[in-house]
C-alpha cells in the first residue's frame, strides 16, 4: 500500500515505523499541508495528522486526488458537517476518529453504559479530566469530548459539557459537565470519568503509555478504508454497533 503522511511529527512518524514493519511505502510527507493533488493521487490513501487549522484544507486536496484519506487530527469539527456532505456528494472517502486506539474505543463504550447505571443514582456527581503532553493544540481533547457527549446522552441531569483549563475557572451550572483539561510534558494521553458521592467515589481511567496504539489503529483504518466509498469511524471498523 502506498500511504501519503500529511502531518510528520510524532505521530507521523510512529505510523512510519509501523507502517514499514508491515511491508507499506511511505511514498510522500508532508510537514503540515499537501500542495500538488497530483502527487497526492499516486497513493493508494493518505493518513492525516497535522494541525486543527490545516485539517480541512487537507481532507479537501485528498478529495480532489479522488484518495481515500484517515483522519486523526481534532480541533476542526465545527466544519465536519460540510466535509461530510461534500464527501457524500462527491464519491469520496473519509475516516475519521477522536482516537484510534483500539482500547479507547471501548472506553468508549464503557462509559456510555456506566452512564446508564449512574444516571438513576441522584447522590453522584460526574466530572472528568484529561491529560495530555504540552505539545497538544487543542483543549479540551476531542477523545474528552467524545466522553462527554457519550456521557451526556445517557445522563439526564447533565445537558452540556464545560472545559476548565489548568489554572484557569469558569462559572458553571449545575446542568454543566465539567471537563479539566491539564497539560504535562510527554504524556500521551491519559482520560478518567470520576462520580462522586458523599461517602466514595467510582472512576474508570484509560491510559496510553505511549503513541503506539493510536498510530497502529491509524494504520489499520488506512488498510480498512482503501476501495471503500463514504465516511466512515472506529465503530464501523471494529462493528461496535452490532
Amino acid at each position: 500500500m502506498k500511504i501519503a503522511l500529511i502531518g510528520y511529527g510524532k505521530m507521523g512518524k510512529a505510523i512510519e515505523t509501523l507502517a514499514a514493519e508491515a511491508g507499506h511505502t511511505i511514498v510522500l510527507k508532508y510537514r503540515e499541508s499537501p500542495t500538488d493533488p497530483d502527487e497526492l493521487a499516486k497513493c493508494d490513501v493518505a493518513i492525516e495528522f497535522s494541525v486543527p487549522e490545516k485539517a480541512v484544507f487537507n481532507i479537501k486536496q485528498c478529495f480532489v486526488a479522488h484518495i481515500p484519506v484517515v483522519v486523526g487530527t481534532t480541533g476542526w469539527y465545527s466544519e465536519f458537517d460540510q466535509i461530510k456532505k461534500l464527501a457524500e456528494s462527491t464519491g469520496q472517502s473519509l475516516f475519521f476518529a477522536t482516537n484510534f486506539s483500539l482500547g479507547v474505543n471501548l472506553f468508549f463504550e464503557l462509559n456510555k453504559k456506566l452512564a446508564r447505571l449512574m444516571n438513576s443514582q441522584p447522590d453522584y456527581e460526574p466530572k472528568m479530566q484529561e491529560i495530555h503532553h504540552i505539545q497538544k493544540k487543542d483543549a479540551p481533547s476531542g477523545t474528552a469530548i467524545t466522553l462527554a457527549e457519550g456521557l451526556l446522552q445517557n445522563f439526564d441531569r447533565k445537558n452540556e459539557w464545560i472545559c476548565r483549563e489548568e489554572g484557569k475557572f469558569q462559572d458553571q451550572s449545575p446542568f454543566m459537565l465539567e471537563i479539566e483539561a491539564l497539560r504535562i510534558n510527554e504524556v500521551p494521553g491519559t482520560h478518567t470519568i470520576t462520580y462522586q458521592s458523599a461517602v466514595d467515589e467510582i472512576s474508570i481511567t484509560h491510559q496510553a503509555y505511549s503513541r503506539t496504539g493510536f498510530a497502529s489503529g491509524a494504520l489499520k483504518a488506512a488498510e480498512w478504508i482503501v476501495g471503500k466509498k463514504g465516511v466512515y469511524t472506529m465503530k464501523d471498523m471494529l462493528g461496535l454497533d452490532r
